[in-house]
């Protein structure tokens, strides 16, 4: 599994995951396109906003690869925003993903603004990701 360095691990001063520490053992969890009713928790609107402009921030229109990206995080937007290179394959780690720019800014105009929104990725200490053991149980 592939661990994406340098991407935020979660939604700051939140316990929203935007990535996993080491892959399951069992496989990875299934992506499955959630739906998005109007009547969801702003936190819960946030959290997909602010995992879409980390998205863009760092890797902009380019593929990535799933890797350690978190399944649950990634399921709300999966389908729609974020769409798969070729046949999806839903427990694939290395599954290669794109993001649709224009259905992102039609989803999230505020992340395109002129002013976008401004997370604070910087502020966060996120420790010494080189000491994690992906055999750990």
């Amino acid at each position: 599994m592939l661990k994406h360095r340098g991407f935020p691990g979660r939604l700051p001063s939140t316990d929203f995951q935007f990535t996993i520490r080491r892959a399951n053992k069992k496989g990875a969890t299934p992506l499955v396109r959630r739906e998005r009713f109007r009547d969801r928790r702003a936190p819960d609107r946030k959290a997909d906003e602010g995992f879409m402009a980390a998205l863009i921030q760092v890797f902009g229109d380019a593929e990535f690869v799933r890797g350690n990206l978190d399944a649950g995080r990634l399921s709300w937007l999966i389908g729609r925003e974020v769409v798969p290179v070729g046949k999806l394959n839903p427990t694939d780690y290395d599954q290669l993903l794109r993001i649709d720019m224009k259905k992102a800014e039609a989803s999230f105009p505020a992340l395109f603004a002129s002013t976008p929104v401004a997370f604070e990725w910087d502020d966060i200490d996120w420790g010494d990701d080189d000491d994690w053991d992906e055999d750990e149980d």
